[in-house]
């Protein structure tokens, strides 16, 4: 299989509530594919659900390299962030997705 079923195969596993084989298939799509931007983010949301906070926060991290002005990635790292209790970096996130929406661009 290639990156693209691999992520096909974990979005199906996700909507009928198979976190595990959901991670698996997206971790799967992401060493097939380093820069798939999409697979990096769905593994973090679903790490996140499976409350693996510290490899969700990395897999949004990872999104961020590949699409550094991404609203929805910032919001989704500050999510991570938030559930892992750092809330500093939560907010930094979430300020960065605000500037986003407004037309702007992130700062790290």
């Amino acid at each position: 299989m290639n990156a693209e079923e691999y992520f096909d195969d974990a979005n199906g596993n996700l909507a009928i509530g198979e976190l595990e084989q959901a991670a698996e298939g997206y971790r799967k799509a992401v060493e097939l594919s380093p820069d798939f931007f999409d697979a990096w983010h769905a593994l973090c949301m679903t790490m996140v659900k499976l409350e693996k906070f510290p490899e969700a926060i990395e897999a949004g991290k990872k999104a961020l390299e590949l699409q550094p002005n991404d609203q929805i990635a910032y919001t989704s790292l500050s999510i991570a962030y938030a559930r892992n209790g750092q809330i500093k970096e939560a907010e930094a996130m979430a300020a960065n997705a605000r500037v986003i929406s407004w037309g702007g661009k992130a700062v790290n």
